[in-house]
């Protein structure tokens, strides 16, 4: 006879282990975490610069998570958007990852210097279309 044992579960936070246990002793079945909702909360982005081409300049001395993040989302819901980065320093490396500035830009399909605007950004450049 094979006995089937129940999956350990950790939980988050002391309140959860709490709220499990009250159930579990009110004889209610529950499920821990068990799906992933996805959703998207509106957000204003304010660019630091907007050249009079339309290119738009975002200087980055740090890369954190949720900057990176939001511009892949802003890359996907605005493709028309032409969003460059000027870094302090593009061989740092962005926060939460091995990935350096320089090489996070090449993967999601940025444009970067380092610390000084290339003066081609300056000139016209053709407009994004959707």
């Amino acid at each position: 006879m094979k006995v089937q044992r129940k999956k350990l579960v950790t939980f988050r936070s002391g309140l959860e282990q709490r709220i499990a246990d009250n159930l579990t002793k009110q004889k209610c079945k529950f499920k821990y975490e068990p799906l992933s909702v996805a959703y998207t909360i509106p957000y204003n982005y304010t660019p630091d610069f907007v050249l009079d081409n339309g290119v738009i300049i975002e200087a980055k001395g740090f890369f954190r998570k949720e900057h990176q993040r939001k511009h892949r989302e802003i890359k996907k819901q605005h493709p028309e958007l032409d969003i460059r980065f000027v870094f302090s320093n593009i061989n740092s490396r962005v926060q939460g990852s091995k990935l350096t500035c320089a090489k996070w830009c090449e993967r999601y399909n940025f444009q970067y210097a380092q610390e000084v605007i290339p003066k081609e950004w300056t000139k016209n450049v053709k407009k994004k279309k959707n």
